[in-house]
């Protein structure tokens, strides 16, 4: 499997400087790279691990390549290496792939009502309920289950073990990983005098186009209306999203991430891994929610906005609780004692 760079920057652009018959046949850290892969510079931080890299040709910025002397490698210069790097590694692994035979396997259970098209892919223990659609070159692995009236995209893949529960909808080139849950009961209930009436979880889970789902990530379906995912959203692993919520296109969320229920969160957001983010609130398009920050209040303005006390020593973050849960008892004892000293010194104000 190889790739020889004028392929690669006839399908992907950039300029390149170096030999064009040059042969790569896969990609590496700067540090790990051989005489037969091709690395990318992201970073300037490590430009001079660039020009220490034994690898054949290189992905690097415009600034980088004027900054980066010792390489003597084949170069292809582009605006944003990363992204440049990412599209050049599914090239590679659309080599690598085995193309899978369309069908359902015989120890699948396809209830006769669901459409199944021709060309998707169905794998050992699938169950596939009434009503659900299948749409064409659509893969699914090993264990994965598909509830009725359940709606899955074109070219859409779900890994083993994952579910779609009944009514929901995801679209086309989707990727669903193994152990996520894509439509259960929000947690939903009504207390009275005491106990917990539970309120039925009647909406869906209606998701867009090319979104990725990680492994053991799980989306609520709606209380009543839907919690939707917009298209080009991508969700790290082991994230909760409770119902109705709705997530903005092209948004990411990392890992650990929780959402809580009828949350709003924007287009083109990033959440970072561990973050909360309140019910009920309103995050704007184009915010970065750092790692740990929780969200208690809508953000309505575009940013970045963190929400952590940087760690320290234990004994000092002691010493700093104590300070912060005294707060308020220090905030007032310091309004009564400008009370006092006003009455001590009505005229201070004008003296001053």
């Amino acid at each position: 499997m190889s790739i020889r760079l004028a392929q690669l920057v006839e399908r992907l652009g950039g300029q390149l400087k170096g030999d064009a018959d040059l042969a790569v046949h896969g990609i590496a850290p700067l540090d790990a790279a051989g005489s037969t892969h091709i690395t990318f510079l992201s970073n300037p931080k490590f430009r001079a691990q660039a020009d220490q890299t034994q690898a054949a040709a290189l992905i690097l910025s415009e600034a980088d390549d004027a900054q980066v002397q010792a390489y003597g490698g084949a170069r292809i210069v582009v605006k944003n290496p990363y992204a440049y790097f990412a599209r050049a590694a599914q090239l590679f692994q659309a080599q690598a792939e085995v193309a899978l035979p369309a069908g359902v396997h015989a120890s699948a259970v396809v209830d006769p009502s669901a459409a199944v098209a021709a060309g998707a892919v169905i794998g050992p223990h699938v169950v596939i309920e009434a009503g659900a659609v299948i749409g064409e070159r659509a893969r699914i692995d090993a264990g994965s289950f598909i509830g009725r009236g359940a709606v899955v995209g074109e070219d859409t893949h779900f890994h083993a073990r994952a579910t779609l529960h009944h009514g929901c909808h995801i679209g086309a080139r989707g990727i669903v990983h193994s152990g996520a849950v894509i439509g259960a009961d929000g947690f939903g209930f009504a207390n009275e005098a005491g106990q917990w009436i539970k309120i039925p979880q009647v909406g869906r889970v209606m998701i867009g186009d090319d979104v990725e789902i990680g492994a053991n990530t799980t989306i609520d379906r709606g209380a009543l209306a839907d919690t939707v995912i917009e298209e080009g959203v991508k969700l790290d692993n082991q994230i909760q999203i409770a119902h109705n919520c709705h997530i903005g296109a092209h948004t990411a969320i990392a890992a650990c991430a929780g959402i809580a229920g009828s949350a709003r969160i924007g287009k083109y957001c990033s959440i970072g891994g561990a973050a909360m983010i309140h019910g009920h609130i309103t995050i704007v398009d184009r915010v970065h929610v750092s790692a740990g920050t929780l969200a208690l209040r809508s953000i309505l303005e575009p940013g970045q906005y963190t929400g952590f006390y940087p760690i320290t020593e234990h004994r000092d973050w002691e010493k700093s609780a104590a300070l912060v849960r005294n707060l308020g008892a220090m905030r007032e004892k310091i309004r009564a004692l400008e009370k006092t000293l006003k009455t001590l010194n009505p005229n201070q104000e004008e003296n001053e």
